[in-house]
């Protein structure tokens, strides 16, 4: 069976998404690219050979061949595409964030369970090889009884002012990849939530109603401490690590290099500088998820990221939020 696809934005990750269903991925086709930039759609579908294209996704949701769609459009757009597509009929893979409203999350994810469609959410860390090796380790307790947890996660530069503006923040266009992955590893959810966080990169984010650097510290509900550490800019490149500790050891990734040379000299032991941002680093896993949801919709299998997952991490988010500006812990139960 070939699942047909529409994809939903033809910006930066649309066309990964897209390059990928097209050249990479057994049983997918791609029948139809959208953008309320029409260009941006059109030279998209003439570089892959996408048949059909369209400045109004309502089109593709209205296309009886489509059978999936991959959201690929503004956060803003998302949770009122899925609900559209769930009534279509559609299966739907869906970037992240599905929205910062939880109400619009929650109305979602009824809409999705009432059309009984598929929906999974675009973390693509968890199928990232070095973490999934982190998360054996822990399962089979090859490192003990996990007793802690730190992921660095630091951009080599801050987006756009304008992209800051309109994102949710930091908590939940940067490190809502990082609160999905210390539920990834854990296994477990988050309870409670301090952070501490400051403007240390560019006063403008701070003019903007943001924070560039944070420091986050929660409880989960199996006992295990988790740390998050975020800086919008790091100038030796994308810092993506992770450690868990345990009773009987600990399990550590490093940063991915764009090759495996040490240079010697008479000064110093170098290497050259780590992959420089998400494109390079994660390439393998923006693959890997969608041959994921592939399968699952054509085996009817369960998904890997559910639409609950979806959800937890901007709880967190807002919660991480909401003890930043407040200057406490913050429960989770806080928020709902």
């Amino acid at each position: 069976m070939t699942l047909k696809f529409a994809v939903i934005g033809a910006g930066r990750i649309g066309k990964v998404h897209a390059e990928n269903l097209v050249t990479r991925i057994p049983g997918a086709e791609v029948i139809g690219i959208a953008d309320v930039v029409a260009t941006a759609a059109q030279d998209v579908a003439a570089k892959l050979h996408i048949p059909k294209v369209s400045a109004d996704y309502r089109e593709l949701l209205a296309d009886p061949a489509v059978q999936a769609v991959a959201i690929c459009s503004a956060t803003n757009t998302h949770s009122q595409i899925i609900r559209e597509a769930a009534a279509a009929g559609k299966h739907i893979f869906c970037e992240k964030p599905i929205d910062f409203d939880l109400n619009h999350i929650d109305e979602a994810l009824e809409s999705v369970r009432k059309a009984g469609v598929k929906l999974q959410i675009g973390f693509n860390r968890r199928f990232d090889p070095n973490y999934a090796r982190v998360r054996q380790a822990i399962v089979s307790q090859e490192i003990g009884e996990l007793h802690m947890l730190h992921i660095i996660s630091r951009d080599p530069g801050p987006p756009p002012v304008s992209y800051i503006k309109v994102s949710g923040g930091i908590f939940l266009d940067m490190t809502i990849h990082d609160f999905d992955m210390a539920r990834f590893l854990t296994g477990s959810d988050a309870v409670e939530v301090y952070t501490v966080a400051g403007v240390k990169v560019d006063p403008a984010i701070g003019e903007a109603g943001d924070v560039d650097t944070a420091f986050i510290v929660m409880k989960f509900a199996n006992g295990v401490t988790v740390s998050i550490d975020n800086s919008r800019k790091a100038v030796y490149g994308y810092d993506q690590r992770v450690e868990a500790f345990g009773s009987g050891g600990a399990i550590m990734t490093d940063n991915l290099y764009p090759n495996a040379a040490t240079i010697s000299t008479a000064q110093n032991v170098r290497r050259d500088l780590p992959l420089n941002f998400f494109m390079e680093r994660y390439t393998y896993s923006y693959e890997s998820e969608l041959r994921d949801f592939v399968e699952s919709v054509v085996n009817d299998k369960p998904l890997t990221v559910t639409g609950a997952d979806g959800r937890a991490p901007v709880v967190m988010g807002l919660a991480a939020k909401k003890s930043y500006l407040e200057g406490r812990p913050v429960k989770l139960s806080e928020i709902g």
